[in-house]
């Protein structure tokens, strides 16, 4: 055999052929579905999954860190279907799992900009611009943070930001919670089902939440509270064990605790849509009917609108509205 005979053969043809023409075209990746959903929590895939099981082409971009607040979860018992505890990270993934089946395209892509403002819908990723006759917006929301030593290593290990999620973890112990409006009060008092004390933290010498709900909490004599105080830090060997306090006039306290519970607020994942989706005072999307919003073929789904419950099991509700009220407005246009 020749030198020339034995050459390698690449996608068909010798190696080093110098006539690019004959070489066979590279795939383009497909940019046009007919659904495109932005994000990939519980909502998000809970609607992949309808949509795709309508036969409809679909897409979530999921960003980089798919998964929701519950990637940062340990124990998820809440969640129907599961006799046992399931850890929040292994619930996204078995989600994921069930949305790619249903043959959903996932990109893991961030994504940096939109545009409603006509059809086909448009929706840019840092690498990539894709179009869809309907879109789904499912970016959730994230907590506030205090920015302390020890919550980023402590978070999903004693620190939490869902009391009704993760309260029932922590019983009979000394508990933490950090907040002064309503939704601190609300945590509070939830926690006293479980916790032996309920110690909470607030910056200011006055509470912000309204009368009633202050009334209740500082009747409950299982909550010691601890005005003008701010937390310093979070320690624990893996798991949070104390915790120091700071009041205003620089004294410091430390205290033992198995948990901390952070209630500042969450902040609604919508700034991208900034100018062409409307939103409510606290920035979270305004629906009508559940996940309209108000562009036509532009629906929301989970806790990018619903700052009642912010739970996994209501997101994924949501997301099923969602898919459900897309693969029917697709069918009427």
């Amino acid at each position: 055999m020749s030198a020339d005979e034995s050459q390698v053969l690449v996608g068909g043809e010798p190696a080093g052929d110098p006539d690019p023409k004959r070489r066979p075209p590279l795939d383009k990746p497909k940019t046009s579905f007919d659904v495109i959903i932005i994000g990939a929590g519980p909502a998000g895939y809970t609607a992949g999954i309808y949509c795709s099981r309508a036969r409809r082409d679909t897409l979530i971009l999921s960003g980089l860190l798919p998964g929701g607040q519950l990637v940062n979860t340990t124990d998820v018992e809440n969640y129907p279907g599961f006799e046992r505890a399931i850890m929040g990270p292994d619930l996204m993934v078995a989600m994921r799992n069930q949305t790619d089946r249903m043959g959903t395209t996932i990109i893991d892509d961030v994504v940096v900009n939109v545009d409603f403002s006509k059809k086909p819908l448009k929706v840019l990723t840092e690498s990539e611009e894709y179009t869809a006759r309907t879109v789904i917006i499912a970016t959730g929301a994230s907590p506030k943070k205090l920015g302390i030593a020890g919550e980023q290593e402590l978070s999903g290990k004693g620190v939490s930001y869902c009391a009704t999620c993760d309260g029932p973890f922590f019983r009979e112990k000394e508990i933490v919670v950090v907040g002064g409006g309503d939704t601190a009060m609300e945590e509070s008092m939830f926690l006293t089902k479980f916790a032996s004390r309920v110690h909470l933290v607030h910056r200011r010498q006055e509470l912000r939440a309204s009368k009633i709900m202050q009334e209740r909490a500082m009747a409950d004599e299982k909550i010691e509270m601890h005005l003008g105080y701010t937390l310093k830090e979070i320690t624990g060997d893996g798991r949070v064990e104390r915790v120091v306090l700071r009041s205003n006039d620089g004294k410091e306290t430390p205290l033992d605790a198995g948990a901390v519970f952070v209630a500042i607020g969450h902040e609604p994942n919508t700034k991208l849509f900034a100018n062409q989706i409307e939103t409510d005072p606290k920035g979270y999307i305004a629906v009508r009917d559940g996940i309209h919003t108000n562009i036509e073929g532009v629906f929301a789904a989970g806790d990018v609108h619903d700052h009642t419950y912010r739970q996994a099991v209501t997101a994924a509700g949501f997301g099923c509205m969602a898919g459900i009220t897309a693969d029917r407005y697709l069918a009427e246009h």
